[in-house]
């Protein structure tokens, strides 16, 4: 099967560079990249998103509490905890 990509000049430069720097054809580093994608482990295929980082996506969630206010909070929440059971 014969695959024509429509690529611009900069796109055809840079894809010539990558192979030469690679040691390979560009036919050979087209070839590879889409046998990757076929089986799967293409991870990044362009035109899709970009993901957030872990830190990133719960930047908006600001500083986590201390750990004296974990220790503060889950005192209070069980000051009282079974003390309705016991009477």
């Amino acid at each position: 099967m014969k695959v024509s990509l429509p690529l611009s000049a900069e796109e055809q430069a840079t894809l010539e560079a990558q192979a030469r720097a690679r040691g390979v054809t560009v036919d050979s580093l087209v070839r590879t990249a889409v046998l990757e994608i076929i089986a799967g482990n293409g991870q990044k295929v362009q035109g899709t998103k970009p993901t957030k980082a872990c830190l990133g996506a719960l930047a908006h969630l600001r500083r986590a509490p201390s750990a004296e206010e974990i220790d503060e909070n889950r005192a209070e929440m069980f000051a009282n905890f079974g003390r309705d059971e016991i009477a």
